[in-house]
């Protein structure tokens, strides 16, 4: 295993964004550090067994999902396998979309605790029995948006009287965050958007509290981290030291316009959005992506628009002989999630790697895998197991224990 700080230490950063200033930083973040890190390790594992390895993986999750895909696209020949989990790809327009989440709950639209709370309940009452069962997990999560209507909490009036209800510049603010980021020009690879969140778990941990809302309503100058939604505070730090370059910018005034060239120069680093991947497919590569649909810190819809980018630009026969995409329902960004009902932990874990392993090496390509709930320390108790399913088919409950994955069968959705 070989790692890398991608090229710059944060702890030594007034912001972790700091470091773009450096043309050199930027680079080796963007693509440049995983490269040399992998050639190098390449040369020491040679120099130390005598040999190099026979087989080489990539695995990453959020930032590293990311790398993992640069590496697929800019350099394919580099790995037999590669994981990409909860990749945050199409950087530039997700930057622009966590600004701009904090600019609509200005003026009244910021929503608490309390409002998370109320709008997944709605949710789970519009949409959770879909999948045949109401256990609190929204798995048809493609389908609830045409369901649930957040006007239907409006307060009456429009007027915020307490936590039973959502104003109108909430309701206006709760619709924008599930509605697309649209861009006034095409970044790379002609992307002009960046999609909404899907509706349901919004008050979980790690959910849209953390990362969307935040304790208090969007500030600049940012006061501490721990005070902003994780979407502003990324958001406004990429864009000023990214695009503006300046650490001092106020985003409220930012628009893609004012900086079209520096955007497009950053989406050409950054955006991790090429979908042709034949070169990884000649090279024998294979491919693991998986997403999480109740992600608030990035859209699983992007990932989705990704992967149907690929099999658009591929075909289908194609890329089912080297990708397998999955998608866990009412899950966060860090893969952990908790039923609307009862609480409960949702099961999460798979052996990716060696699922991966057994692929390259066997020819053993997956479908439908198990993920299980368990205790975080030994002996490691699993409380329940649930079928992962390759996109876009969702576990539909059949009867049975619903702690059980035999339970469920993966459905496409009707």
């Amino acid at each position: 295993m070989a790692c890398t700080d991608s090229g710059h230490v944060a702890k030594d950063l007034p912001e972790i964004q700091a470091f773009a200033l450096n043309d050199e930083a930027l680079v080796n973040f963007a693509y440049a550090a995983y490269k040399k890190t992998r050639d190098l390790a390449l040369d020491v594992a040679a120099q130390f067994y005598g040999r190099r390895p026979e087989r080489l993986y990539y695995f990453g999750g959020s930032e590293g999902g990311r790398e993992g895909l640069t590496m697929a696209q800019r350099f394919p020949d580099d790995y037999d396998g590669i994981v990409s989990i909860v990749p945050v790809i199409n950087w530039v327009a997700l930057q622009s979309a966590g600004n701009r989440t904090g600019l609509v709950q200005q003026n009244g639209g910021w929503l608490n605790a309390a409002k998370l709370a109320l709008v997944r309940k709605a949710v789970i009452a519009a949409c959770d029995a879909d999948d045949g069962l109401a256990d609190g997990v929204i798995s048809r999560y493609e389908d609830c948006a045409k369901k649930f209507d957040a006007k239907t909490l409006r307060c009456p009036a429009g007027k915020d009287t307490g936590d039973t209800c959502l104003s109108d510049a909430q309701v206006a603010a709760i619709i924008s965050l599930h509605t697309p980021y649209e861009f006034p020009f095409p970044l790379a690879n002609g992307l002009t958007s960046y999609p909404g969140y899907n509706w349901g778990h919004e008050d979980q941990p790690d959910g849209m509290l953390a990362w969307v809302t935040g304790p208090k309503p969007a500030q600049f100058p940012l006061p501490d981290p721990a005070q902003q939604g994780r979407q502003w505070y990324y958001g406004n730090g990429g864009i000023r030291y990214l695009v503006a370059r300046d650490p001092n910018y106020n985003t409220f005034d930012y628009a893609p316009d004012k900086f079209r060239e520096r955007v497009l120069e950053i989406s050409k680093l950054m955006d991790s959005t090429n979908p042709d991947l034949s070169a990884f497919a000649k090279h024998g590569g294979k491919l693991l992506l998986k997403d999480n649909a109740h992600d608030f810190a990035k859209s699983a819809n992007n990932t989705i628009a990704y992967y149907k980018s690929v099999v658009t630009t591929m075909g289908r026969d194609s890329v089912d002989r080297f990708v397998r995409f999955y998608v866990n329902p009412g899950v966060s960004h860090s893969g952990a999630g908790v039923s609307g009902t009862d609480g409960s932990a949702l099961p999460r874990a798979v052996d990716f790697l060696g699922v991966l392993d057994a692929w390259v090496t066997k020819g053993d390509a997956p479908e439908t895998l198990a993920q299980t709930a368990q205790a975080p320390a030994p002996p490691f108790t699993v409380s329940a197991t649930r079928p992962l399913c390759r996109y876009p088919a969702y576990p539909h409950y059949k009867g049975g224990p619903p702690n059980e994955a035999a339970s469920f069968a993966c459905r496409d959705a009707d």
